[in-house]
């Protein structure tokens, strides 16, 4: 595997988004590419958790929760006819 293929894998691995065979050849290639690889992984964790603290919780307006109940009462009329 190519650094930038490592690259490319790190940054899935750091969110969990890696396969079982996929995380077997990236932890070799981890182990080849030795202190490289680590320095990088430890960016993407540094960034993976800035992101995530930079994120704002989304709010919930009046009008999405009223959609809502309109859509359960809808689906509630529906199958009690």
């Amino acid at each position: 595997m190519s650094f930038e293929e490592f690259q490319n894998r790190a940054r899935l691995y750091v969110i969990g988004a890696l396969e079982n065979g996929e995380v077997r050849e990236f932890e070799e290639a981890r182990r080849d590419y030795d202190q490289q690889a680590e320095d990088f992984i430890t960016e993407c964790y540094r960034l993976h958790e800035a992101l995530a603290l930079s994120l704002k919780p989304a709010k919930s307006s009046d009008a999405l929760k009223e959609r809502l109940m309109k859509m359960v009462r809808e689906r509630k009329q529906g199958s009690a006819g």
